[in-house]
């Protein structure tokens, strides 16, 4: 795995933020750390097709194979026909019938000018990634791969990528991982009353420990170039007590008002997870991502061009400075008291029935 974010340790952390990172970085940072969708996105950030090409490799697609061509056509074609025969949309011909499929993600990058091209060419590119999702998951239900299986598939891609990032010159004093154990999974499932029909999204998850906190944001920018595709980063599963993104672009040299706002005035605020078996000054990012896999080489596919070759695993990515995962496991934070917390409430759960149950979540509210 190649590294195009490379850190000049001789130099500030704020020169190379300033000078390296591109708008679609900032972007991207900002989906982590807020939670959005790229559905409500307005525009694309893609100056060039080399910069198309890395995002399409990020979702294991590469354009010079016939068969992930005929995919991305496929995915075109399937959007194009959709907007038109649901929504009525009408496309100008270089969107519709584009002679380069990764045309469509620099005229949804387009700005100044009429726009009514770019506002189609990145209606498209929502579409194209809502059906590939879509069939993706489709194509997991088909083939006879286990979950245990494809996280294996994803654990080694991301131990690649670990190796590579120490190689890029990112102060990381650890990157490892983890899968939650089925009593783990067991005691999540039952502790939280409003995760029993849930997704358990956190089966695998990796921790990355950086030197320093100046430190986190290299790392996420790091991650969003050379691991995983920022647009598969789960709505709604971000949580950030660590970084207020404002501030922190601020020290970059850089104008916050440049990154959109998806149309909403937000406050610039943390946004802590909502979990009461953590201690109260436990601080981290961590996020969901759905992490692609390609699985040709563990099955037999027939029709790539239809259902494609890449499925989807949910990845928990922990983010953190060294500082503060030491504070983390230290007084009230420590991992025990967690754990001793939740099988607390499972005990209560089980024993005393939904009403205590609730009447123990309402007091814990109240405190």
């Amino acid at each position: 795995m190649s590294s195009d974010y490379r850190v000049q340790l001789n130099g500030s952390i704020q020169d190379l933020i300033k000078d390296a990172v591109s708008l679609s970085d900032l972007e991207a940072i900002r989906l982590i750390l807020k939670g959005n969708s790229v559905i409500d996105w307005n525009r694309a950030n893609f100056r060039t097709m080399q910069e198309a090409d890395r995002f399409l490799q990020l979702h294991l697609f590469d354009v010079n194979d016939s068969e992930d061509l005929r995919r991305l056509r496929y995915l075109h074609k399937s959007a194009v026909n959709y907007l038109e025969g649901q929504i009525g949309l009408r496309f100008p011909e270089e969107i519709k019938n584009p002679v380069d499929i990764r045309s469509i993600f620099i005229a949804a990058s387009q700005t100044g000018g009429f726009l009514r091209k770019q506002i189609c060419a990145c209606v498209v590119l929502k579409l194209m990634h809502v059906i590939h999702h879509l069939e993706a998951a489709e194509l997991r239900y088909q083939v006879p791969l286990s979950e245990e299986v494809l996280l294996d598939a994803a654990a080694r891609r991301i131990e690649e990528a670990a190796v590579a990032m120490r190689e890029s010159g990112i102060p990381v004093v650890a990157f490892y991982g983890s899968r939650k154990a089925r009593n783990s999974i067991l005691t999540k499932l039952i502790a939280k009353r409003e995760n029993i029909a849930a997704t358990v999204f956190d089966k695998l998850r990796f921790r990355v420990v950086t030197e320093k906190t100046e430190h986190v944001l290299p790392a996420m920018i790091w991650m969003t170039k050379n691991l995983f595709p920022f647009n598969y980063i789960i709505p709604d599963q971000s949580h950030n007590s660590l970084l207020r993104f404002a501030p922190l672009l601020e020290q970059c040299g850089i104008d916050p008002s440049i990154v959109q706002s998806n149309g909403i005035q937000e406050e610039d605020v943390l946004n802590p997870e909502n979990n009461k078996f953590s201690g109260s000054s436990y601080r981290m990012i961590n996020f969901i991502v759905d992490f692609p896999v390609q699985i040709d080489h563990l099955v037999e596919l027939r029709h790539r061009s239809m259902l494609g070759r890449v499925v989807f695993v949910m990845v928990e990515i922990q983010l953190v400075d060294k500082a503060t995962a030491t504070a983390n496991e230290e007084g009230d934070n420590a991992h025990s008291l967690y754990k001793a917390r939740q099988l607390q409430q499972v005990k209560a759960r089980l024993r005393k029935g939904g009403r205590r149950f609730r009447k123990r979540e309402q007091e814990s509210k109240n405190k």
